[in-house]
């Protein structure tokens, strides 16, 4: 590994046996360094790979080559130095938000008060003030989200794993939390991976971007964007509809779009 400071992948590779023979080779070769602190997006066409490479950062999917370094140390499994949140919050919908929010720290057997600060501060962070004895099935998409972001932090991991957190969100409230999602990395500092399909929440998201590619799934583009620092003090719709945000949005999406189309013609 090159860096022991952040997330290292190198030349990982997964191959999937298909359920009627043959084999996919869903990566191939995949290596990035990802500093402390940065916010990744990884975008690309359905079948390319992307929540794959996530699974094998969490260790969802196991390899046994150790090719996955967080800070210094070899990822063999999952561990609390690792939060994920996935498209749907994979709540306890039947506890209430103060409930789901504490879980991992009562797993640790922290003291009730302990745990109780840790939670009303999160839930003042995401917006959720007042909200800790509500049952979690009352509350919208949005806030069940909300409630998911504060319950991995609650555990202070030093990688969030995102798995297309605001995928099932209406656009009003995608907004509200790609804004939500900005504010929490600049204020804790956290290194954030996340997947994404939107073209526009890739490049609004991700101070780094990764286009992948598929069969094999692999990075085929890494930019360097400004639009996540922008967005921490600007207007996001202007940075939306500014011409360099544009000009890249198309040039994105007509990458993906050959790749669908070599994707159509292959099937």
């Amino acid at each position: 590994m090159s860096d022991s400071s952040g997330l290292s992948v190198d030349k990982v590779s997964m191959v999937f046996q298909a359920p009627k023979g043959g084999e996919v080779h869903a990566l191939q070769n995949v290596s990035f360094n990802l500093q402390n602190g940065e916010l990744l997006s990884v975008l690309g066409p359905s079948g390319c790979g992307k929540t794959t490479l996530l699974n094998l950062v969490c260790r969802l999917l196991l390899e046994k080559k150790k090719q996955i370094d967080l800070n210094g140390k070899g990822v063999a499994g999952p561990g609390p130095e690792r939060g994920m949140v996935f498209q749907k919050g994979a709540l306890f919908e039947w506890m209430t938000v103060e409930r789901n929010v504490d879980f991992g720290l009562r797993m640790k057997g922290m003291g009730k008060s302990e745990r109780k600060a840790i939670v009303e501060n999160l839930l003042n962070t995401v917006g959720l003030k007042g909200f800790g004895g509500t049952p979690t099935y009352q509350l919208s998409g949005g806030m069940q989200q909300r409630v998911a972001l504060a319950r991995c932090l609650a555990n202070d991991p030093q990688l969030i794993l995102m798995d297309e957190p605001l995928g099932a969100l209406d656009a009003l409230t995608r907004e509200k939390m790609q804004s939500l999602v900005l504010q929490l990395w600049k204020e804790t500092g956290k290194t954030i991976m996340l997947i994404t399909h939107s073209v526009e929440e890739a490049l609004l998201l991700g101070e780094r971007l990764f286009v992948m590619a598929p069969r094999p799934g692999r990075i085929v583009k890494d930019y360097r964007l400004p639009f996540a620092e922008q967005a921490l003090t600007g207007n996001i719709r202007e940075i939306k509809s500014s011409e360099e945000f544009v000009e890249i949005r198309e040039e994105v999406l007509g990458m993906i779009w050959e790749m669908e189309e070599e994707i159509m013609g292959q099937a």
